[in-house]
């Protein structure tokens, strides 16, 4: 018998918000402004778990080309 699982493939802002450490607002606000892609799902919002990766991985390399300057 084989198992299959299931992996989450998008959240919600909320969601996406808890994982960040930021709050709703902000997250929103991130969606809004294009910093975080999202995809339009009904009247719902849903962000791809590679979405917040690109979001912190460019939040990263702002952060290490500021030290470096």
């Amino acid at each position: 018998m084989t198992t299959t699982v299931i992996e989450r493939k998008w959240y919600s802002t909320r969601e996406v918000a808890e994982m960040l450490g930021y709050g709703l607002s902000k997250t929103k606000m991130l969606v809004l402004t294009g910093e975080i892609r999202s995809i339009k799902d009904g009247r719902n919002r849903r962000i791809l778990a590679r979405y917040v990766d690109e979001y912190v991985e460019r939040r990263a390399q702002e952060a290490e080309a500021g030290r470096a300057v």
